[in-house]
């Protein structure tokens, strides 16, 4: 029969027995709870490094039957974009696996397109029980105080899908926006001749407080720098068909030289539709997203490159970075970037999210 780490000459009885205390102040230090002078604390902690022990973790857990809440904040699924399934579809995938060891994840959604909605949940998440924050913080300000928050109540958070600087979060994990942005102007560089122009559209209700859509426009603008004046923005905050189509088409009659469009979010479909009812032929459309509508769009040739970031595996690496920092107390990596995938017709077969 294996004996338990406890009964072993280097475990707890024995950390215990040398440092005369009961093995129960040395769980406690082990496990970094309150109880424990400084004093007595120090000297286990020299005992445990000479030792060299190792407490197990995962038994530990099973055993002590402690469940843990995980909160996430994420928008919802709408008719407009079903972007955010994916990383729903990676927090899932990673709630099943770690469901055994006691850790529960709670879901909270707010409208991308309401800031009330978002401090809503904010509020309520506030008034839960929670031991750590899988976020994805769509508006700027709301997010910062919502942080603070977090910050006070000692719950750590991670953030996905874009970030938000001079933050204490456990860590980033998602798209460098900025260079998405760079990179998606590097491609047009090379499908257009030197004087036709190009069109940033922004489509988004809170444009101001999306952070992601001003970095990605913000790398864009960076490559042109030297030529800024070939770039022609607009921001269209009514996100319909007919919204977006009415936009578009007032641009491209003031502008007829515009052979390139960029839209710095998986909407780019709205702008695929607009093009393809009214035939318009010789526009290179570039936009984000591994989405159905978009894919469908890429195939017909009425978008040419689709920027893709991994978002399944931004939700499922966010729940494990809080897993391992929590339960693990293991380092977890501050900023971990994901590929900026180029999707094409020829290669979208071949992709996964």
């Amino acid at each position: 029969m294996k004996a338990n780490q406890n009964d072993q000459p280097n475990g707890v009885k024995e950390i215990a027995r040398r440092a005369k205390v009961s093995i129960a102040t040395v769980d406690r230090v082990i496990h970094n709870r309150s109880g424990v002078s400084a004093k007595t604390r120090t000297k286990i902690e020299k005992i445990i490094q000479e030792l060299n022990y190792q407490p197990n973790i995962i038994a530990s857990r099973l055993a002590s039957r402690k469940v843990l809440n995980f909160a996430i904040l994420i928008p919802s699924v709408s008719a407009e974009t079903a972007f955010w399934a994916a990383p729903l579809a990676g927090i899932q995938q990673a709630e099943e696996e770690i469901r055994q060891m006691g850790i529960r994840v709670d879901r909270y959604f707010f409208d991308l397109n309401s800031k009330t909605s978002f401090v809503k949940q904010t509020k309520q998440i506030l008034k839960s029980k929670v031991d750590g924050i899988l976020l994805a913080p769509s508006f700027i300000e709301e997010s910062i105080t919502f942080t603070d928050a977090l910050k006070e109540k000692n719950i750590p958070y991670v953030f996905i899908n874009s970030d938000i600087p001079n933050r204490e979060s456990l860590c980033y994990i998602g798209p460098d926006l900025f260079h998405s942005g760079y990179l998606s102007a590097h491609v047009i560089n090379y499908c257009i001749q030197p004087r036709d122009k190009i069109l940033v559209v922004n489509v988004s209700h809170e444009i101001e407080n999306h952070h992601h859509l001003l970095r990605k426009e913000e790398g864009f603008r960076s490559y042109f720098k030297d030529n800024d004046k070939r770039i022609v923005k607009i921001d269209i905050r009514q996100t319909n068909d007919r919204s977006v189509e009415k936009k578009v088409s007032e641009v491209l009659d003031e502008t007829p030289n515009i052979k390139a469009i960029f839209v710095t979010n998986s909407r780019v479909a709205n702008v695929a539709h607009y093009l393809e009812n009214k035939g318009k032929k010789g526009i290179l459309l570039v936009g984000y997203d591994f989405l159905p509508e978009n894919i469908a769009y890429l195939q017909k040739s009425v978008i040419d490159f689709l920027i893709c970031q991994k978002p399944q595996e931004q939700g499922y690496r966010g729940i494990m970075a809080l897993y391992q920092h929590l339960v693990m107390a293991a380092p977890v990596e501050k900023v971990s970037f994901m590929p900026i995938d180029i999707i094409t017709r020829e290669n979208h077969a071949y992709y996964k999210n």
